[in-house]
Parts: structure tokens; C-alpha cells; sequence
């Protein structure tokens, strides 16, 4: 397959101000995104903040011991017979409860801006500079900008360096020469302001007192800044060819570009670091950055809609293109992703573990599956955090948190503590890591997650003598987060999932020679099965409302047939909750992964049409921006687990399943509208 003119089609090419739509550059483990300058100059006209974030960048107000675990308020919940403790209401103990939601907090490390000037001096706003074209080349990962101050052209190209947390910029203009162009670079206060992270999103720029930056050192082609924040600390180089530097603020450091010869070209490069910051020149970072992108693209898997007849297929394209860039960006790295990667904020930029998979599980199928393994190694970082939360609740093995900052500490919250489908989450994902690649090192590698999170598993399942069978909950909140955690029984995706996730752990250790522990095939093989009434799937056994008063959020039901390969499914009463769920759901509050997984339990069912159907419905929350990015609503402008839900639905409907029939993209029509033509894609567990 010619791969180039997949990728290159499909560029975001921008003509005007798309306030929704900033692009980004960026490695996996930082990411810088721009405004249609190339750089972030004109904050305030984007309905989204500009990030410069990374898997480094953390804060902690007032110190990293302000308040711990013991600060706050436990409620107990009844569970056959004992009282387990969970952190989900403030109570008396407020400030302790919202500090540790905040805490730890990733930075905003910076904004990188031009200061462009009129004819008269003043400086240029949103009317004086003009958008003309503004294109992400995704073949190279350098982004291209041209615009205009008052008629003077200024061309703009912004690259990240792949190995270092580092922006090359390459400016060609006669500004620069006439001294109307110059850079700044500018900090903002490190702390979470509001108790709503939808409040928070944007940077504070008020509190000058509540961080210090220092020049530590300054030439003719260099500076070198240390900020520190409380107990924090981080360090930032510029390099450049020529010019001035100055400090025009306790934060804000403006650096007058000189041009050395008569090119009207002039480059610099900015990098971050935690410790040492070591910047690479910008003709360097923009050449490695075109090898490494290439390199991604042609070693990876691909997929060709072109030859297609159904109008929607263009759009699908351009969707599945940009989203395996969007999630090598701001998914691809050495933890779990926050749910809007480097963007900006969301919750205080800790990541969610339920979203992992959601996030991660297509890196192996697109067969990118160091991509997934670069952060699968961070649990085995939080093991001895996971086994303790297990162990304070009286149960066995290791329990993931679901809401966490860099440490892997559970964070108090009305929902978080409750989910437990996190659970096997590392289990499949490592099983991925796997088949991607079969040998014993990989099975020795992350065995510990593996059966660490099985003993959690069999611990936390309940035997029920009446029905003879092992039962989850309550207490429990379902991926289906508005119910109520002391009345939820049994939801069908976690029984599948409890089954699939031990019945993996059977098989490693079976590959290991070494003896499985008895209860995980006890507790697999005697799971409960999901509760049915009048021929569909309730969302939980107490839930007799789950499409009357329940059928908002997520239908979380049919993840049991679709995400999973559905053992406890009966496949026409999964059949009848699909189409019940098409026609009465609320699909504005469903969120941007249900519409792939719906599309992949349609796919199981043998329902290729109706697939195609539910991952390009018209919804708002299906919604994907000229920059690739899944939107929400405002203040989740982006929301990479649609991203990364729709790349695991396509290679699923492509490449199949296992245990799947065994014809060519059985997800997809087969009347002659779709030409779906790909290579490398691996089928779905």
C-alpha cells in the first residue's frame, strides 16, 4: 500500500481562526499546541487553553505533604457482612478532600508567544494578523503557519523534537528585519484555582508570587531559566541563532531576534526538562522530527477508504488518520494519559485508569504495540501502591485506583473510588503486549500485574449459596457511573470482564508452567450471568429503569459482547439491547467511546450496517474537529478515549475478532459500498 497519500490527504489544513481547533506537535511524552501563528500568541481568541505539557510537569500546592489519606473522612459500605471503607464524601473534612483531588496537578509548563508589531509600533491584536493557511503536515510532524500583519508575510514552521521535550521554530519573514517580530516566553502561577476542574482549565496568570523564576544564565545565543514552585522544580533552555534576550516581567522573558544574513530566516528552539533541558537546533529537531514521522507511518498499520462509495467513508478516513496521530501525540507515552493528553486539564490532569484501554488497547492492533508498553510499565511503578489499597479494604492482590496523578495513589471522589473495571484492564492490555509479541520475557515481565490483579479479583467476588454462583456488588458503581454504588448488582460488562480477566491469568500461567491459583478458575468458571428482563440486558439485576430513568451516560451493558468476547451472552438478547439502546437512548449524554463500542458490539452481533451506523452517528459527543480531536462539550474540547475507541472499532471491524467468522472486514457493509483496504491490522481478543 502507497501510505503517503493516506496520510497526506488527510492533513488539517486550516484557512481562518478555528477557535475549537488548536494544532499540536509532540512525542508521546510532551506536546506543545499552537495557535494558527504556530505558536501560542493569541491565547484569548481560542475557546480552548494553548498546552505546553508533559508526563513530567507535576505540582503539588503548598508542598507534597499538606494533607494525606488520614486527613480525610471514610464512608463504610455495607459488603456481606463487613464494612469496607471508601473516600467519596468531603464531609467535615473539605480541605483535605479537595487538596488531594487536586493534588498532584500537571503544569502548564509555558506559553511560547510572538510579540508582533504594527506599523506604529503597538502591538498587533487578532484584527492585525491574518490567518492565510495554516497546515499540519502529518508525514513530517512539522506544523506550517502563514499569516499576515498588516499585509507583511510571516511563515511559521513549529516541530517537537521526538527524543527531548523541545520545540524547534523556524520563522521566515521581513519583520524580522524591521524589528516588529519577537518571542517571549511567559509562565503562569502552577496552582488548581477552582474545586471543579472544568474551572480550571485555563492558566493563572495572577499570582505572580506564587512561583519564582530565575535567569540562571544568558549569551548572545542561549538563556537557561529554573522555575520553582513550593517543593517543585523544573528547568527550561533556549537556544537561538541570533539576538537579544530580556526580562520584561517577574514571569516573561522577550527575546529580539537578530538576522545574521540576508535570508529572513531565523530559528530557535525551547526545551523543558526536569532536571537538565538539552535543546537540539531547529534544523536538527525538524529533521528528526520528518525521519520519525515517516517511520511511524510506514511501520505501522494502515487503511485505504478511498475506493469507497458510501459518502461517509471520507470522513471515517479522514477520522482514523488523525486520531493514530493524535494518540501517538498525547497518548503514546510512558503513563497512562490524563483524558485530553498534553492538551489542557481535565481533572486536574490525573489520569483515569478505566480509561486506559480506551486510550491504549489499538496500539497493538495497528501493530504499534511498543507504543502500549512504553506505559504499561508504569504499574508495575504502582504495584506496592495497588496491593495496599487492597489490603487496607481487606481484600487480596492488588486493586487499580481509577482517578491518579503520577504516583498511583487513589484520589477521594464522589464516583472514582467505586469502579471496578479498571480492574482487568492491565490484564488484556498485557495479554495485547503479548500476541504482539509471544516470548517468555514479556510473560515474566508483567506476570506480577497479571496474577496480582486476579488474587484482587477472586477476593472481591462474592459467593451467593442461593444461586450457587460468584457475584459483584454492591457495593459497586458500573462503568455506567449514575448509579447508586450500595444498590448496584451484577453489571453485565464487569461479570464478563471478571471472567475474561482471570481466565487470562489461567493462561499465563499455563504459559509460565507455573500453578494457577485455584480460585481464579473456581471464581472464572462460576460467575453469575447477566440479568435479562423481557429480552434485554439490564444495566445492573436493581436497575428494572435502565431504559426509562437510566438511559443516559454510558450503555455500558453492551460492552459484555463487543469490547469482550461475551461468554455469559446470550448473542439475541444482546441483539435486542442493541436495538433497544439505539432507539431510546440519550445519546447527548452518552460520551465519545460509546459510539465505537456500540459499533463493536454490532460488529459481534454480525451487524455491519448497524456498526457503520453507531461510529459515524450525528451526535454532539461524536463529534470530531478539523484538528482531529473528539469533542464533548465545552470545556472537553478533546477527549482522546473516542480517539482511541474509534482506531480499536475500525481495526476490529477490519481484521475481526478472535473466535470470529473468517472473511475479509467483517465489521464493515458487504454490498459494495465500502472498499476497505488496509495492512499490518491485528484482530481484536
Amino acid at each position: 500500500m502507497d501510505r503517503k497519500p493516506v496520510v497526506t490527504r488527510n492533513h488539517p489544513v486550516l484557512t481562518q481562526l478555528e477557535p475549537r481547533s488548536p494544532l499540536s506537535v509532540g512525542n508521546g511524552q510532551f506536546a506543545f499546541s499552537a495557535d494558527y501563528t504556530g505558536l501560542q500568541t493569541f491565547p484569548d481568541a481560542y475557546e480552548i487553553p494553548l498546552g505546553t505539557q508533559s508526563n513530567w510537569g507535576w505540582h503539588y500546592t503548598g508542598g507534597h505533604q499538606v494533607f494525606g489519606d488520614q486527613d480525610i473522612t471514610y464512608q463504610a459500605f455495607e459488603t456481606y457482612g463487613r464494612k469496607v471503607l471508601y473516600p467519596m464524601k468531603p464531609e467535615d473534612k473539605e480541605e483535605a478532600y479537595h487538596w488531594l483531588r487536586q493534588n498532584p496537578h500537571r503544569l502548564q509548563l509555558g506559553r511560547i508567544s510572538f510579540r508582533l508589531l504594527r506599523e506604529d509600533g503597538e502591538a498587533a491584536g487578532v484584527a492585525d494578523a491574518v490567518p492565510v493557511r495554516q497546515e499540519m503536515n502529518l508525514w513530517t510532524g512539522v506544523l506550517h503557519s502563514e499569516f499576515t500583519v498588516q499585509g507583511a508575510e510571516v511563515r511559521v514552521e513549529t516541530a517537537c523534537d521526538p527524543q527531548r521535550d523541545c520545540i524547534a521554530i523556524r520563522v521566515h519573514s521581513g519583520l524580522i528585519r524591521e524589528g516588529r517580530l519577537q518571542l517571549f516566553l511567559v509562565f503562569p502561577s502552577p496552582d488548581m484555582t477552582h474545586r471543579s476542574w472544568s474551572k480550571s482549565v485555563f492558566p493563572d496568570w495572577k499570582q505572580d508570587s506564587r512561583h519564582h523564576t530565575e535567569l540562571t544564565e544568558v549569551s548572545t545565543a542561549s538563556a537557561s531559566l529554573k522555575r520553582k514552585l513550593d517543593e517543585d522544580e523544573y528547568v527550561v533552555k533556549w537556544i537561538w541563532d541570533a539576538g537579544r534576550l530580556e526580562q520584561t516581567g517577574p514571569h516573561e522573558f522577550t527575546l529580539l531576534p537578530e538576522v545574521v544574513q540576508d535570508t529572513g530566516c531565523w530559528s530557535c528552539s525551547v526545551a523543558f526538562a526536569a532536571r537538565e533541558a538539552e535543546p537540539q537546533p531547529a534544523e536538527a529537531v525538524l529533521r528528526t522530527s520528518s525521519q520519525h514521522w515517516e517511520e511511524f507511518w510506514n511501520n505501522g498499520a494502515a487503511m485505504d477508504l478511498s475506493g469507497s462509495t458510501d459518502p461517509r467513508a471520507a470522513e471515517l478516513e479522514r477520522r482514523v488518520v488523525l486520531s493514530q496521530f493524535l494518540c501517538a501525540v498525547h497518548s503514546g507515552g510512558s503513563m497512562p494519559p490524563q483524558e485530553t493528553g498534553y492538551m489542557y486539564n481535565s481533572w486536574f490532569g490525573k489520569m483515569h485508569l478505566e480509561m486506559h484501554w480506551w486510550h491504549a488497547a489499538h496500539f497493538p492492533l495497528w501493530d504499534r504495540a511498543g507504543l502500549l508498553r512504553r506505559s504499561m510499565d508504569w504499574y508495575l511503578t504502582i504495584l506496592p501502591e495497588a496491593r495496599e489499597l487492597a489490603r487496607s479494604q481487606g481484600y487480596a492482590g492488588a486493586r487499580w485506583p481509577k482517578m491518579v496523578g503520577y504516583n498511583g495513589r487513589q484520589t477521594p471522589s464522589p464516583v472514582a473510588p467505586g469502579l471496578i473495571w479498571q480492574q482487568p484492564h492491565p490484564m488484556a492490555l498485557a495479554e495485547m503486549c503479548y500476541l504482539a509479541r509471544p516470548e517468555r520475557s514479556v510473560l515474566e515481565h508483567y506476570k506480577d500485574i497479571v496474577f496480582a490483579a486476579a488474587d484482587f479479583m477472586v477476593s472481591y467476588a462474592h459467593w451467593d449459596g442461593d444461586r450457587e454462583a460468584y457475584v459483584l456488588g454492591p457495593p459497586l458503581i458500573p462503568a455506567q457511573e449514575n448509579h447508586a454504588m450500595n444498590e448496584s448488582l451484577n453489571p453485565p460488562y464487569e461479570l464478563e470482564y471478571w471472567k475474561f480477566g482471570l481466565e487470562i491469568a489461567m493462561q499465563w500461567a499455563e504459559r509460565l508452567d507455573q500453578p494457577a491459583n485455584p480460585a481464579w478458575t473456581k471464581v472464572a468458571s462460576q460467575m453469575a450471568r447477566p440479568r435479562q428482563e423481557n429480552g434485554v440486558y439490564l444495566a445492573h439485576e436493581n436497575c428494572p429503569g435502565t431504559f426509562t430513568g437510566k438511559n443516559h451516560d454510558h450503555p455500558s451493558m453492551l460492552g459484555a459482547l463487543g469490547l469482550l468476547p461475551g461468554s455469559l451472552i446470550d448473542k439475541e438478547i444482546m441483539r435486542n439491547t442493541l436495538l433497544k439502546v439505539k432507539e431510546c437512548w440519550d445519546w447527548e449524554s452518552a460520551w465519545g467511546w460509546d459510539f465505537p463500542m456500540c459499533a463493536m458490539t454490532a460488529a459481534r452481533l454480525g451487524e455491519p450496517e448497524l456498526a457503520v451506523d453507531f461510529l459515524l452517528m450525528d451526535a454532539t459527543k461524536n463529534t470530531y474537529l478539523p484538528n482531529g480531536h473528539n469533542y464533548q462539550r465545552p470545556g472537553l474540547w478533546a477527549y482522546l478515549p473516542g480517539n482511541g475507541g474509534l482506531l480499536t472499532a475500525v481495526a476490529m471491524m477490519a481484521a475481526g475478532w478472535g473466535g470470529g467468522e473468517e472473511r475479509e472486514n467483517p465489521g464493515f457493509p458487504q454490498d459494495g459500498s465500502w472498499s476497505v483496504e488496509w495492512e499490518g491490522l491485528k484482530p481484536l481478543l
